[in-house]
């Protein structure tokens, strides 16, 4: 259920030192300032300049005056956060913000311990009702992790059950200022959309919908969860690469459940669910030595190699093809 700020920070018992996210806007800001007065001199706030905005230097002075009045150590982080062609903007900033943390608790900052994010509880149900419009699976449908481990740091959202109300309201008691992202309500962006209309009629209908959502994507995890399991037994039995022959005893459930936590595992790959059904039919009729395979399957290709089947990439992959962030 969603929970008071001062609720959320009083069950928050990050590993030290902790490092904030900080962009300078309401939940970062909140986030920093209540880290800070609850652990003193352990904190250090990390702003990412994306280089996207005209307004982004303005920004970063602002967080580097906040940060000296908190007495909180400050280190700006510069990445270059243009999209690819056919990238997400969102996904491609996202992916530039976790390289530059990463790069920063990994070589920075050695002693930091846990990476702490803002993000709260409308965040979540953006989250799911986009994986929702992409009719994606059970790992989007699990919506946002509040814990997870990364380049050997712990990632955590101890704010993914406050609701962004309840953020402002604490801010606004404090007496704490900041600054508000004109991107956030550019509703050029699907999620901003999402925020502007349809949270508003949500909350019309379905009072209750942030917990009622929150917990439907906890149910999807925990599924997610057993399937992972399930999906690690299997690769154990068939092999990686896989046996051919292994993969064709399988139930149609299970060898899709194996190809993908295979290809995502060992390749860093996740197949479209057309390229997935696909490489499924070539495997089932891979009954003779001379069936051959070579289907496209994310950047590279599925290929028959004697009596297993196997993945390669005739290029390298570049950063922007890795796996997104939970």
């Amino acid at each position: 259920m969603t929970r008071s700020f001062e609720q959320a920070m009083a069950m928050f018992e990050p590993a030290l030192p902790l490092a904030v996210a900080y962009s300078g806007g309401a939940d970062s800001t909140a986030l920093l300032v209540a880290c800070a007065r609850q652990w003193p001199g352990q904190v250090v706030a990390v702003h990412v300049h994306h280089g996207l905005q005209a307004a982004g230097d303005d920004f970063e002075r602002h967080c580097r005056a906040f940060c000296d009045r908190l007495q909180v150590p400050l280190v700006v982080q510069k990445v270059d956060a243009r999209h690819a062609p056919g990238q997400s903007p969102e996904a491609a900033a996202r992916h530039a913000r976790y390289q530059a943390i990463d790069a920063l608790a990994l070589h920075g900052r050695a002693a930091i311990q846990t990476i702490a994010i803002a993000q709260h509880a409308d965040d979540q149900v953006e989250t799911l009702l986009l994986a929702l419009s992409r009719g994606a699976g059970l790992p989007g449908l699990s919506a946002m992790a509040a814990q997870w481990q990364r380049a050997g740091l712990t990632y955590c959202r101890p704010l993914l059950q406050v609701s962004s109300r309840a953020i402002r309201d604490w801010l606004q008691a404090q007496g704490v200022r900041f600054i508000d992202d004109p991107s956030n309500v550019d509703e050029r962006f699907t999620r901003n959309r999402i925020r502007a209309r349809l949270l508003p009629v949500l909350q019309a209908c379905f009072p209750q919908f942030r917990d009622t959502f929150t917990r439907s994507s906890r149910h999807a995890a925990q599924a997610q969860a057993v399937l992972q399991e399930v999906a690690a037994e299997d690769l154990t039995r068939v092999g990686a690469p896989p046996d051919i022959k292994a993969l064709q005893a399988l139930s149609q459930p299970r060898l899709a459940n194996v190809l993908r936590h295979w290809l995502l595992s060992v390749h860093l790959v996740t197949p479209t669910s057309a390229q997935l059904a696909a490489l499924m039919v070539q495997i089932a009729a891979c009954r003779t030595r001379g069936h051959q395979m070579h289907l496209k399957v994310g950047q590279g290709f599925c290929v028959r190699r004697g009596g297993v089947l196997d993945w390669y990439n005739p290029r390298p992959l570049s950063p922007s093809s890795t796996p997104s962030c939970p």
